[in-house]
């Protein structure tokens, strides 16, 4: 029979929904999930269709993301309050995969990455995810605002501008079209915008995506069918052709089921499927889910904190992957946890996953009974729609903050991730931000590792030992990064030195790097003939050292667990013995 630990332990899907349950779920719960799930489904229908068209697929195809992932990831993932759909930060890293392989390609890139996330969970790395810092988040999410913006502007300003495949070409295209400027989409959009700031001061029901659009495709029917206007809306942008049927705009049909490869590529044909593809999709897909994992189980963090419950990072994980493996099936891109729809989850009075799923449904509903409507939403509104999105994302207030108040080397590390998300990509971004933070822990610990020397006379154990003794006492962890520093002062002792004892109770670990340099320290100490005493070592690092053949010797070597133990064995190691005594009282002496 299995104990209890490993019940604790095991691997189990929909953990969030089983702990709304077995938190005792009711009639009135089911009624807040459901007036929940209202207000989000209401938000994510704008917001679904906007990061779509930023991804540079058609709208539909975000809309199919929420309702098919929001319904997958909620019911098997670990949380009891994320909301998962497409979100604005994936635009940087999908952008390109449409741009090179198509549709079809994009949707493969999500299958792999949702393996890949089922694999993280399985291997229990949910927790590991946290241990991202802070100035690299921070970097990585405002360059990825900036990006996004500024892929706003043409739709905003009504330029008919190329994208280009950099960032730098997209902002030479943008500038040198600004004399094309239209005003009639730059004063719809303008109008929208407002709106969308505006509307959370009335503090009414009406979501402010869902006011903003409305005022926005109100201005379009008026300038367009009134005035002669030419308004850019979705449904003159976008074509579909589905079981049969054609139209413009939103197809008014449920997600149906589809294979990813038969999807077109770049070019508009068939995808083909090789090992060459899949090899190329290997990078995105593989930068989709740490995306993915970081920011579903931020959500979660998030979600934990505003309703004080805690979420199972392994299965949301594995429930995020589940739900990136069956979205692209049925046209839907890259989901994940979306922080801004689930905190208005939580805010709206959610209680379980059901909330998310009756979302999912509301966006089901409007797909197929609102779909002519939706068509009529003009392309500027959903830019100004993604620019309080990107606005909301940079968290401009704590990028400044921290450049103003952070430590010097966390402030570098925050503007190399922006520059570098900028100017080149995210996965680089990370990359290196990852890697600078690292380098610069390491710097820090390495500060936090001393070596200093103790007089005897200032210690009351050890005041009765000869001069020909020296005390040491080495604080701090031991690692590749300071090994070598730590115990070259070993090294230079006094030629008239004849026995040093190293104080290591403040030494919390070992790594291999100070394994081999205690080595090397343990054999010049034989070479010049200093006996060596090891005080304070735990049991475990013990082992270490008889792995790494460091042995105990008599009149060599030992290790004692105390101070006033190793006073002892001094006074016999410097006193005239026989050597088979001498070494009979060291192992009466040395810890086993």
């Amino acid at each position: 029979m299995p104990s209890s630990s490993s019940r604790r332990h095991r691997l189990r899907l929909g953990t969030g929904l089983l702990a709304a349950w077995q938190a005792g779920y009711r009639l009135e719960d089911l009624r807040h999930d459901i007036l929940a799930g209202l207000t989000i489904g209401i938000v994510a229908v704008p917001l679904s269709m906007a990061l779509a068209i930023a991804t540079g697929v058609a709208p539909q195809y975000g809309l199919y993301t929420a309702i098919v992932a929001g319904i997958v990831i909620a019911l098997s993932g670990g949380s009891r309050f994320s909301v998962s759909g497409p979100t604005a930060a994936f635009v940087v890293i999908l952008l390109p995969v449409v741009q090179h392989y198509g549709l079809g390609g994009l949707l493969i890139a999500t299958l792999m990455a949702g393996m890949i996330l089922v694999g993280l969970g399985l291997a229990r790395l949910g927790a590991l995810i946290q241990f991202v810092p802070y100035p690299v988040v921070l970097g990585f999410t405002a360059g990825i605002a900036v990006v996004i913006a500024t892929l706003q502007v043409p739709d905003f300003l009504g330029l008919e501008v190329a994208r280009g495949e950099h960032f730098t070409d997209s902002l030479t295209h943008i500038l040198r079209a600004l004399p094309e400027t239209r005003p009639a989409e730059l004063a719809i959009g303008m109008i929208t915008l407002a709106v969308l700031l505006a509307w959370p001061r009335l503090r009414t029901p009406v979501p402010a995506p869902l006011a903003g659009l409305v005022a926005g495709a109100l201005a379009a029917y008026i300038a367009n069918h009134w005035w002669g206007g030419d308004i850019a809306t979705i449904a003159s942008r976008f074509e579909w052709s589905a079981q049969g049927k054609s139209g413009i705009g939103i197809p008014p049909i449920a997600p149906t089921f589809a294979l990813p490869w038969q999807m077109p590529d770049a070019a508009g044909e068939p995808l083909t499927m090789s090992f060459d593809l899949i090899r190329s999709l290997l990078g995105p897909a593989f930068a989709i889910a740490m995306l993915a994992a970081i920011e579903s189980l931020l959500c979660a963090v998030v979600a934990d904190g505003m309703t004080r419950t805690r979420h199972d990072p392994n299965a949301e994980l594995i429930g995020l992957g589940l739900g990136n493996i069956v979205v692209p099936f049925f046209g839907g891109i890259t989901a994940t946890g979306a922080l801004a729809r689930t905190a208005t989850n939580i805010r709206s009075g959610a209680r379980s996953p059901i909330a998310a799923v009756v979302h999912a449904l509301v966006v089901l509903l409007a797909v197929i009974a609102l779909a002519e409507l939706l068509g009529l939403v003009p392309m500027t509104s959903l830019a100004a729609l993604l620019f309080l999105i990107a606005w909301n994302m940079s968290e401009a207030r704590m990028f400044v903050y921290s450049l103003r108040s952070a430590p010097s080397g966390d402030v570098a590390i925050l503007v190399i991730c922006f520059v570098l998300t900028v100017l080149f990509d995210m996965v680089l971004a990370v990359s290196v931000g990852i890697g600078l933070a690292a380098a610069l822990f390491i710097h820090r610990m390495t500060q936090l590792t001393r070596t200093t020397a103790r007089p005897l006379d200032g210690d009351p154990e050890v005041r009765d030992l000869p001069p020909r003794v020296a005390l040491y006492d080495i604080n701090g962890p031991m690692f590749f990064g300071v090994a070598e520093k730590a115990l070259s002062s070993l090294q230079t002792v006094d030629p008239e030195i004849r026995l040093v004892m190293v104080d290591m109770h403040g030494v919390p670990s070992i790594d291999g790097t100070a394994l081999v340099a205690l080595r090397r320290l343990v054999d010049e100490m034989r070479r010049q003939r200093v006996a060596l005493i090891l005080i304070g070592l735990s049991p475990r690092q013990i082992v270490k050292l008889r792995r790494a053949g460091i042995r105990t010797a008599a009149g060599e070597l030992t290790h004692c667990a105390s101070l006033t133990r190793a006073r002892r064995v001094a006074q016999r190691w410097l006193a005239p013995a026989a050597p088979s005594q001498q070494s009979q009282q060291e192992g009466d002496d040395a810890p086993r």
